[in-house]
């Protein structure tokens, strides 16, 4: 455990250095999600097909090779941060990710391809858990729904900025390749910045003044290090099924947004590629709206009613709400249509996530980070499943080509996440 040195300030007002913390764990989310969206623009590309030889199904293969190890990489990424810190961990992530963004650059066929998207998954599984690790530590427990809605913004952003900046970047630089390892070098940066801002807890920090030691949150557990990861109590708490059921549910509806929807605007509606990654990120801008929503949403009422009935009461509204909006693209003729049917669904489904997280933090104690990765190890294995699923419904589902079946499954997911939504219970913490 590190040892906070002197105080840069021996009293007067707190230093603010937790939301520096915040702030490093947001730009790590950002570059979280420039290094995971771009691939789904890049994918479009016929010099990426040829160059690499691949056809329809291992283009399937390789978006979901992704979701399938950042899924199972989860629980032991987690506990690798509460193990061994998140100041050690989330900098390590961020370096061993950015290689691979830029192994996928220089990747020479589907093997090597399929190699270096699959370390990439499971080396981006640890950022998220590290993070609400970190929150849990940082923020007393009335303002985590916030400080997760400013990490998970800066994931949004990220994601929303990905299909233009991507674009722009290839039409500037005209090589895929390319792109891909100025990716990755910019993920290093941050990562030298991660280390240097962050610590375990506010004891440890030797830019925190003892103002500031009195307004943010002090561990409940004093710093000890968990053993091995809780995988007897996460089999068997019933409310973190529900979560995992959830976030399943969400994640089968969610990801067609980040992967097959540029490929459906083009085939389908006919959609120009340029105008199709502006499409996307009007979509994605929708859930940067909600999750600037989501936070001070949750925590207000957690405070008015409670927090069992106020967190789980906005989820479910939330699901039900992309569902219908997923139903309504069943009808919808025009692609702008479409895009408002798809942007609901982001925005419904990221104004959750702030929810999601303080629900996380509230279940999880010193295991906070492995417990965050048991929920999201499911949600990203209902990730995984959507990449693989959409051509094999359309092959057997879809003869008129209009995407019929493959809207019913993604509706599916969030039925499934809305009644998962009512059974979650925060007073029954993991253990």
């Amino acid at each position: 455990m590190e040892q906070r040195l002197e105080t840069s300030a021996p009293g007067g007002s707190p230093t603010s250095v937790r939301h520096m913390v915040v702030g490093a764990a947001t730009a790590a989310a950002l570059v979280l999600y420039i290094d995971r969206i771009c691939i789904a623009e890049i994918v479009k590309l016929e010099s990426f097909r040829t160059d690499l030889g691949l056809d329809e199904r291992q283009m399937g293969a390789v978006l979901s090779a992704f979701f399938l190890t950042y899924a199972l990489g989860q629980v032991p990424a987690g506990w690798l941060a509460d193990r061994l810190g998140a100041r050690t961990m989330l900098p390590a992530y961020l370096v061993t990710w950015s290689v691979c963004t830029m192994l996928t650059g220089l990747a020479t066929g589907f093997v090597m391809l399929m190699a270096a998207r699959l370390m990439f998954g499971f080396s981006q599984a640890g950022c998220y858990p590290a993070a609400s690790s970190l929150i849990r530590r940082w923020i007393q427990p009335g303002g985590r729904a916030t400080a997760s809605a400013a990490v998970s913004l800066g994931g949004r952003v990220g994601g929303a900025l990905a299909p233009l900046l991507t674009a722009a970047l290839l039409a500037r630089v005209g090589d895929w390749r390319a792109v891909l390892v100025a990716y990755g070098l910019l993920g290093l940066g941050v990562a030298m910045v991660v280390f240097a801002v962050v610590r375990e807890s506010p004891a440890c920090h030797p830019w925190c003044n003892d103002a500031e030691l009195k307004v943010a949150g002090q561990p409940a557990d004093g710093g000890v290090a968990p053993g091995f990861p809780p995988l007897g109590p996460l089999l068997a708490s019933p409310g973190l099924w529900a979560m995992c059921a959830l976030q399943f549910g969400i994640n089968v509806g969610w990801v067609f947004l980040v992967t097959w929807m540029p490929k459906y605007l083009k085939d389908v509606k006919q959609v120009d590629p340029g105008l199709g990654g502006l499409m996307s990120t009007l979509v994605l801008v929708a859930g940067i709206l909600g999750v600037l929503a989501g936070g001070p949403l949750a925590d207000a009422m957690a405070r008015r009613f409670g927090r069992r009935v106020g967190r789980s009461a906005l989820m479910a509204g939330c699901y039900a709400t992309a569902l219908m909006a997923y139903v309504g693209c069943l009808s919808l003729q025009s692609a702008w249509g479409f895009v408002a049917a798809a942007a609901l669904v982001s925005f419904a489904s990221d104004l959750s996530l702030p929810a999601i997280w303080a629900h996380m933090q509230d279940i999880g104690g010193k295991n906070t980070a492995a417990v965050f990765g048991w929920g999201n190890m499911w949600g990203n294995l209902g990730a995984a499943t959507t990449p693989i699923l959409i051509p094999e419904v359309l092959a057997r589902w879809d003869p008129a080509g209009n995407w019929t079946a493959a809207f019913v499954v993604l509706a599916a997911g969030y039925a499934v996440a809305t009644v998962s939504a009512l059974l979650l219970d925060p007073a029954k913490t993991v253990g």
